[in-house]
């Protein structure tokens, strides 16, 4: 059973944000929307947020006007909506699991991925970002089917069966396309683009592909959060109190495997945010699922627009991908998180 009581180091503000959760989810809105301005008008050329906000809503032609329409608002919508997917599926995978180190990727839903871009690339010579979008959806769902079939026993899915089973199939797949990209490098130049994880370059056709598979997958996700809470009391409970586990733990895969199929079609593997975002959001919001679900998913796309953000400025005129300015940034705020925000353990 989760232990819910709070260790010394945890601050009067978080006490006091997991009290008035509404406002702290506000707080998180109001920062985002922040974000999204900044993300709007900064880059290799700066715009100002006034003429950003007047030409987003009056398009008028000018070259500020095209490098926010054609440009930035592509950008922003991917990195919202990947962040947004991430943050939740790093919740559900964390709930379902029981595990404070689980993320999205254990499913081998990221190596899935991998390996049908890569065979996409090289039997059929797709060379878009909208044109990767579906081989990774579809190898997205096939990893995440595999592992979830290897995973279950006669009783249904375990946890620990969960993690392992996608260790070993995210391995697997892993060596499939290392084997591939080594054998063409024509494939392996496509193939390190999208695999570093970035959200520039895309267009809104990238985003319109993916959203009905990020609208389902949070929907999905949302719904499963009362089985959730109740889960984490323990199945001999859940099932006392009218909560069949099985179902509830496929439906909480599904979501998963629809949240981050969708994220890593749209931009590519993206590593620690499924990982580090839930960890602040139950600092944040306590136990209760129904909160820390909304307030990861909105962490999320806030921290990701936000290393987006960092990526265009740390190398100006150059950028560094989101994916690399994650890696750099998430080890450490993870490890700040672990010795520092010691407030809830799974």
């Amino acid at each position: 059973m989760s232990a819910l009581a709070s260790a010394p180091k945890t601050s009067f503000g978080l006490d006091r944000a997991r009290r008035h959760p509404v406002v702290g989810l506000v707080v998180v809105l109001v920062a985002l929307a922040i974000t999204a301005v900044l993300s709007l008008a900064v880059g290799a050329r700066s715009i100002a947020p006034g003429t950003v906000l007047h030409v987003l809503f009056s398009p008028d032609g000018s070259d500020a006007s095209t490098v926010i329409h054609q440009l930035r608002v592509p950008r922003t919508m991917v990195a919202l909506g990947a962040g947004l997917c991430l943050g939740a599926a790093g919740a559900l995978m964390q709930g379902h699991t029981r595990n404070p180190l689980a993320e999205p990727g254990l499913l081998g839903v990221s190596s899935g991925a991998s390996l049908a871009v890569v065979l996409g690339i090289t039997l059929l010579h797709v060379t878009s970002p909208a044109g990767y979008a579906w081989f990774a959806l579809v190898g997205a769902g096939a990893a995440a089917v595999a592992v979830f079939a290897i995973g279950s026993g006669r009783r249904g899915p375990d946890a620990v069966s969960l993690v392992l089973a996608g260790a070993a199939v995210s391995a697997l797949l892993s060596a499939f396309t290392q084997a591939v990209i080594l054998r063409d490098e024509q494939t392996l130049d496509a193939y390190r683009f999208w695999a570093v994880g970035s959200v520039a370059g895309r267009d809104m056709d990238v985003f319109w592909q993916v959203l009905p598979f990020m609208v389902v997958g949070l929907v999905v996700a949302l719904f499963n959060t009362r089985a959730l809470n109740l889960l984490q009391l323990g199945e001999e409970t859940a099932v006392s109190l009218g909560i069949h586990p099985l179902v509830h733990r496929i439906v909480g895969v599904a979501a998963v495997m629809l949240l981050t199929g969708a994220a890593t079609a749209a931009c590519g593997p993206i590593g620690f945010v499924g990982l580090v975002v839930p960890h602040v959001a139950r600092a944040l919001a306590g136990v209760d699922y129904r909160w820390v679900l909304p307030y990861s998913a909105l962490i999320g796309a806030l921290l990701l627009l936000a290393a987006d953000i960092i990526g265009r400025v740390i190398a100006r005129p150059a950028e560094v991908q989101v994916g690399i300015v994650m890696a750099l940034v998430g080890g450490p705020v993870f490890i700040y998180i672990v010795r520092h925000i010691r407030t809830i353990r799974i």
